[in-house]
């Protein structure tokens, strides 16, 4: 079904509504976002563009937890999505009961969880981070003698371990696209990019990761194939990400990281499937079919928010002391 896009642009003025989309979701919905004055980001940003734009209604392109952080920060808001079946594999990773019985084990120690978890979860943290935030938070905590019990993604946590020093209990959680990198085969792959630069997201393995020239967030890796000398750049996330990317820098040439190798296969192939359920025909729907608006209750927003202001109003001020 072909969907035009000034239908969606009446749509969207007659409903008072933006479109907020994330990096890794299709390039059509991305430039969509952009034409309709709405943003492509990383999921703080969504959340916060969202809070901060006038619109009544926010319409969040990626996958649930994303929408529900919108909604947290902008609990007077409608919050659609495309599908609500859009999930995360760190999410569905690390259910509400059992995180909250493993916390219950450790009660000494400080709650550091991810960006990429429900309201749930976040709702039992201390902190939530992002990846462009995570290393200060950690460090900070550690600097005055906390302990971390760090929820969901082990192989961020066992990055921010390893930088810090600071004394960390993991969930074993990971991200079913991340974890596809392979070591082996990017070390094969740089042999023959020698003049390539290596930008790995902190959610890949720790072996990964010590091959890598940057490691960062997906704004931060955006960021570094703009600044950077080299014309060639292999890179480890997903690969929606190109597309913003090659936008940024189109003299650039990227390749994606290895996700498979010696006796390897992958599953999601440098591509997030849920992010893929994405699409701009049930960005249309969401005017006019049930089934795709966020709900969180009153008291879950009010706890879920606490952890979430508390990174927000640290970044503010970590910002403030490097200018």
């Amino acid at each position: 079904m072909m969907v035009n896009q000034s239908s969606i642009q009446t749509l969207l003025s007659k409903e008072q509504a933006i479109l907020i989309a994330h990096y890794y979701v299709n390039a059509e919905i991305q430039q969509l976002a952009q034409d309709t004055g709405g943003i492509v980001a990383d999921s703080l940003e969504m959340a916060r563009f969202g809070a901060e734009h006038p619109a009544k209604t926010l319409i969040v392109c990626g996958v649930r937890f994303m929408g529900e952080t919108a909604k947290i920060l902008s609990p007077d808001k409608r919050v659609l999505m495309p599908t609500l079946e859009a999930t995360c594999s760190l999410d569905e990773g690390c259910p509400s009961d059992d995180f909250k019985t493993w916390k219950s084990h450790h009660p000494d120690r400080t709650v550091v969880v991810y960006a990429n978890t429900s309201a749930a979860i976040k709702a039992q943290a201390d902190w939530v981070v992002t990846s462009s935030i995570a290393l200060e938070v950690v460090q900070h905590l550690h600097e005055r003698g906390q302990s971390i019990l760090w929820a969901p993604d082990q192989h961020l946590g066992r990055y921010v371990q390893h930088k810090t020093g600071a004394d960390m209990k993991l969930w074993e959680g990971e991200c079913i696209v991340h974890r596809e990198f392979q070591a082996q085969s990017l070390i094969d792959l740089k042999a023959r990019h020698p003049e390539a630069a290596i930008l790995v997201h902190p959610e890949s393995p720790l072996n990964v990761i010590e091959l890598a020239d940057v490691v960062g967030s997906t704004q931060h890796l955006l960021s570094a194939v703009q600044s950077r000398s080299e014309k060639i750049f292999i890179v480890a996330t997903d690969q929606g990400l190109f597309y913003a990317m090659q936008a940024a820098a189109p003299d650039k040439q990227l390749i994606l990281a290895p996700t498979t190798g010696r006796h390897a296969t992958c599953q999601a192939c440098g591509s997030c499937p849920w992010m893929q359920m994405n699409s701009v025909e049930k960005i249309e729907e969401v005017f006019n079919q049930p089934g795709h608006e966020i709900y969180l209750d009153e008291a879950l927003i009010d706890r879920a928010s606490r952890p979430l202001a508390r990174m927000l109003s640290f970044k503010n001020n970590y910002l403030n002391r490097q200018l």
